[in-house]
């Protein structure tokens, strides 16, 4: 089963390079609803193997990437289609929420 893609400073742009749909879920250890979300997201990589790129920021160890997007509450995803923002979606939410966002993109 296939696992999000942990994304980093380092890393970003090129998998921001993707011809698939990106979803980057920005977290946080202390954070609780990033907790619940987690799982979700996981599941999520599994479901769109092959068919979108699924990642996370920590956002305490890539300041970077949450700065160049302005994050500023956690969990926030952003989904990205050529590169470009297309979607956002604050807060946890149902894993069909997200799955729905991520079907308008494929």
């Amino acid at each position: 089963m296939a696992k999000a893609i942990e994304i980093t400073d380092a890393n970003f742009e090129e998998i921001m390079n993707s011809e698939h749909p990106v979803l980057v879920d920005f977290w946080a250890e202390w954070c609780g609803p990033c907790k619940m979300i987690g799982p979700i997201v996981e599941e999520l990589a599994g479901d769109y193997e092959g068919k979108a790129v699924i990642g996370k920021v920590d956002v305490d160890s890539n300041p970077a990437v949450a700065s160049q997007f302005g994050i500023r509450s956690i969990p926030t995803l952003l989904f990205f289609k050529g590169g470009q923002i297309v979607d956002k979606q604050v807060g946890a939410v149902p894993k069909a929420v997200l799955a729905q966002k991520l079907d308008a993109q494929l």
